[in-house]
């Protein structure tokens, strides 16, 4: 059996990348894509406010939008595999019952299978302990998407309990980066990031707790957007997730529909630790607006100086050149982040986290939990919680409030914090999944993937992933940008400013016919 002791390995970087860790001018030419014609082929150019708009008008039925959605799933998911569950009766008669009209009505949106409560479905969290575990009610923000008018017909995939960087499981199997199916999509969101990429759906609900919504975004190709500590409601069974590291929202094609799901769906819910400071203006208004001259502080490497490969700083140097070309002050600035204190709370509340979890399902089940029940590294963070005591929980929770006045200190003299989303660009197949063949290697390979996200679920930041860069591969490298807390509107007028300056919205990856 193997000896879950290696603390000193672990705490230099594990914690950091085992996530719900979700080009410029080199940009290299992606071939025009290959792909079979589909009924949603006439909808794919559209953005979800668009799409919702249409329906509005009466230039398209919400039924439409559904079968051509559920057409191009079936041709597509056999080389993506982005989708662990499939609802259209549900969502034919969600539309049957009539919908309300709101920003995005009648358009189809999947929901991440972990976390979320959709009244009547299973939620399976990737993992085969989950089985038969069927929701009683609707979470509060799944509440908020129906009165936002969007249609739940699926659920979209995760590792087990969203405790990597990629999105493979024994349950579900290996989903596929539609830029080059032999990657990985990114994790735990991956399954949001590919049906976004691939232009299934033009928005899908995500959640991140180490970087799970910016790691597919930038592995993907797409806007990621993890807002603000208690902005979006986890209720009503929990008040937060893995001690306030877990928001959930969305990954996105448009800036402005992320901007507009957030509008729909931020507001603190009943009995709610914390709130977010609320936005001076809808978020949606702040995409029209210019952002001025922003003073953005660039981090090229990543907190404790790790390496970085040559693309991802490529990417990351090219984003800061186009925001200079834009009239923002760019200039170098580490931020202050205590490394070995931040990884060892980040293993802390991870590895009691898990244990937690899977006591509570077993205890549903009349039974303990067994090592069989779950994966591997699953199975070593839930061995790892006895190492700890309840002492050590309560420092590493202040070690997170340390760091998030730390950070919030430094970002007094910036408005931005810019930085490579990851620090490789998305891996092969196989390498950080939860049963991997040596898991000292996957330990070594998760430390040097993900070291720049997790800070900011720290320290609570809103923080976002944008597709400006594609390598020489034609695979996408994203660039992350952070804000102050609770400063959502400062990111989303950059964003629209980005995207307006480089569009990504007509690179679209090449997928089988």
């Amino acid at each position: 059996m193997h000896s879950y002791t290696r603390r000193q390995t672990l705490h230099a970087g594990l914690a950091m990348a085992a996530s719900t860790l979700g080009g410029g001018a080199a940009m290299a030419m992606v071939r025009p894509p290959r792909r079979l014609p589909d009924p949603w082929s006439q909808f794919e150019r559209y953005d979800a406010l668009q799409l919702g708009q249409m329906v509005r008008n009466a230039e398209v039925h919400p039924r439409e939008l559904l079968e051509a959605v559920i057409e191009r799933v079936e041709r597509l998911e056999p080389g993506i595999n982005a989708l662990s569950q499939r609802m259209f009766d549900l969502a034919l008669e969600q539309i049957d019952a009539g919908l309300p009209e709101g920003p995005f009505t009648g358009v189809p949106f999947p929901i991440k299978d972990l976390g979320l409560q959709v009244a009547g479905t299973p939620t399976l969290a990737g993992s085969r302990l989950f089985a038969g575990h069927v929701a009683r009610i609707d979470s509060d923000v799944v509440r908020r998407y129906r009165a936002a008018g969007l249609v739940l017909f699926a659920k979209t995939t995760t590792p087990e309990l969203g405790l990597t960087g990629t999105t493979e499981s024994i349950l579900h199997g290996r989903t596929r980066n539609p830029w080059n199916p032999a990657l990985i999509a990114g994790g735990s969101s991956g399954g949001a990031g590919a049906a976004v990429a691939s232009r299934m759906v033009p928005m899908a609900n995500a959640s991140d707790g180490a970087g799970s919504i910016r790691t597919p975004a930038s592995c993907c190709g797409v806007f990621g957007l993890k807002p603000t500590r208690g902005r979006v409601p986890l209720g009503p069974m929990r008040s937060e997730g893995w001690q306030g590291l877990s928001t959930v929202h969305a990954i996105t094609l448009s800036v402005r529909d992320s901007a507009a799901l957030l509008d729909a769906t931020a507001g603190p819910a009943e009995g709610a630790f914390y709130v977010a400071p609320p936005p001076e203006r809808p978020w949606l208004e702040e995409t029209q607006r210019p952002p001025g001259r922003l003073r953005i502080a660039l981090a090229p490497r990543p907190p404790g100086n790790g390496p970085v490969h040559p693309d991802c700083t490529a990417a990351v140097l090219d984003a800061a050149r186009l925001c200079e070309s834009l009239g923002h002050h760019v200039e170098e600035a580490q931020p202050p982040v205590d490394v070995g204190a931040m990884n060892d709370a980040l293993l802390a509340v991870l590895a009691v986290e898990t244990r937690r979890i899977l006591e509570d399902r077993a205890a549903e089940l009349g039974r303990e939990p067994q090592p069989e029940d779950v994966e591997p590294v699953t199975w070593m963070f839930a061995e790892m919680a006895a190492q700890y005591s309840a002492l050590d929980y309560s420092r590493a929770r202040e070690s997170f409030q340390r760091i998030t006045v730390d950070m919030a200190r430094f970002m007094r003299h910036h408005d931005v914090l810019l930085s490579p989303t990851l620090a490789m660009p998305p891996l092969p197949l196989g390498v950080i999944n939860l049963s991997p063949p040596d898991i000292d290697r996957m330990i070594a390979q998760v430390m040097q993937f993900g070291p720049f996200a997790a800070v900011f679920n720290v320290s609570g930041q809103p923080s976002m992933s944008v597709p400006l860069f594609w390598n020489g591969e034609g695979v996408p490298i994203g660039s992350m940008f952070s804000a102050r807390y609770g400063d959502e509107a400062t990111l989303f007028r950059l964003a629209a400013q980005l995207e307006t300056a480089r569009s990504w919205h007509g690179r679209i990856p090449m997928l089988s016919a």
